[in-house]
């Protein structure tokens, strides 16, 4: 498999790629929680550390550890295959079958005996491992970013209601203001005395130097509250795409890791169907053997019979709980594969319909 484990070094490249983007811009998003605790253009910084990189780059990565995902399964299939060919008799063994059929059939229950693909299971389980601990290490990251980024949008929204409290108290203050301002303005008008007019006139201009102050008030904190307001946008942004990376990685974990109970599932019954049928072939054999023979040796035959029926018996009853395990393990790899599929639907088609390089 020299092109899986060349698109699995390329995985594992990616996601260290992934990791330093992700890890860039949060520290960006905190430069820019900082920047703004010193009055610095804070959106600024937000506005550089754009999403769509991030996104870009690890979309194309887990489109790639899915297309290794389903390689795997590819592999899988191919189980059904191997077993069919060590069932099978091999051309030395037919050959060997024209001229002493009792050699031919011992030649193929030896190799049968000894037949196994241990290590092609062993490899595919080493495999999802790899895999698995790729995306594991990948969940684990976007958890630890997802953690910093809350803590910071709680205390960012904590600041945001405590200047909007303040913005909203500047504003009743500015509202009340006005029929005192208006009050003035009409005693001034009428007032006839040069000294009550000059009076008035110097409350006047007090009350609108505070009027002005708390106007300037206002607009800072109303563009505190605004510039508060885009940093959580970006904010919450960024953790519902930390939110949503963390769901694509457990989907796929899911996957291999039911994948992997699969595997074992599969081989332990074509394991079983091996063995069984190579004792049916010597069932058959001794049967052949024993029509021929006389009373004695059917009377031996029976007895053999009555010993085999009850060994049969137990085999049903421990397949029966096999089937139930297995039965269990399809159930969950049917649910994983579902998950998988909705996630990764484009990718699916493709290797369906061998549109690769397309």
């Amino acid at each position: 498999m020299a092109d899986f484990d060349a698109q699995l070094r390329q995985s594992q490249t990616e996601v260290t790629e992934a990791q330093a983007k992700i890890a860039e811009l949060t520290s960006r998003i905190e430069a820019a929680r900082a920047k703004m605790q010193t009055g610095g253009d804070a959106i600024a910084e937000i506005e550089n550390a754009t999403l769509a990189d991030v996104h870009a780059h690890t979309e194309a990565m887990n489109a790639n550890i899915a297309e290794l995902i389903m390689g795997l399964d590819d592999v899988t299939a191919g189980f059904s295959k191997d077993f069919e060919e060590i069932r099978s008799k091999t051309g030395w063994e037919s050959f060997v079958g024209l001229f002493a059929r009792h050699k031919s059939d011992q030649m193929r229950q030896e190799r049968i005996r000894t037949a196994s693909i241990d290590d092609k299971l062993q490899d595919l389980i080493s495999k999802s491992d790899v895999i698995t601990r790729l995306l594991q290490s990948q969940l684990e990251v976007l958890n630890s970013q997802k953690t910093k980024v809350e803590a910071n949008l709680t205390d960012t929204l904590d600041e945001r209601e405590t200047t909007v409290g303040e913005l909203e108290a500047v504003r009743a203050e500015i509202t009340a203001m006005d029929p005192k301002i208006i009050e003035l303005e009409n005693k001034i008008s009428v007032e006839q005395d040069a000294a009550a007019r000059t009076k008035l006139e110097t409350e006047l201009a007090d009350l609108n130097a505070h009027y002005n102050a708390l106007v300037q008030d206002e607009q800072v904190k109303l563009a505190k509250s605004q510039t508060l307001e885009r940093y959580i946008e970006k904010g919450k942004s960024w953790v519902d795409s930390l939110q949503n990376q963390a769901a694509t990685q457990m989907v796929l974990i899911n996957k291999l890791q039911t994948d992997t109970k699969q595997r074992v599932v599969l081989y332990d019954a074509l394991t079983k169907s091996l063995k069984t049928a190579q004792q049916q072939d010597v069932a058959h054999r001794i049967n052949e053997i024993g029509t021929e023979t006389d009373k004695q040796a059917q009377q031996a035959m029976a007895q053999i019979g009555a010993a085999t029926n009850a060994r049969m018996a137990d085999m049903l009853e421990a397949h029966e709980g096999h089937m139930v395990f297995a039965r269990e393990v399809l159930e969950a790899k049917a649910k994983a594969d579902e998950r998988f599929a909705r996630r990764f639907q484009k990718i699916v088609e493709k290797h369906d319909k061998n549109l690769y390089g397309a």
